[in-house]
């Protein structure tokens, strides 16, 4: 993992997981964050989010990874910072 200042990055890739309960969205953050993988990893309420600051042929990248709650009273969160990043972020379906 590259270590730079948390504001000095040329790139930033900010990244929703969007899924059911259960299906392993706060398993790859904790995966993506670090480095690790848990069989016994808790629900998400709300919303979480972790970074990770790589470089790449000499650029440096900063990604921001979104772990939403798989319940659907908390999907408003979810289209609230759809809408407030939108452009900006990608979201992957798990």
């Amino acid at each position: 993992m590259a270590s730079f200042a948390e504001d000095d990055y040329d790139y930033l890739y900010k990244v929703v997981l969007i899924g059911d309960s259960g299906v392993g969205k706060s398993n790859l953050l904790s995966r993506f964050s670090k480095n690790e993988f848990s069989l016994d990893s808790k629900s998400t309420i709300g919303v979480e989010f972790a970074t990770r600051n790589i470089s790449v042929e000499d650029k440096k990248i900063k990604g921001q990874i979104w772990d939403t709650a798989g319940q659907e009273r908390y999907y408003i969160l979810l289209i609230v910072s759809i809408n407030v990043y939108r452009g900006h972020m990608i979201k992957i379906f798990v």
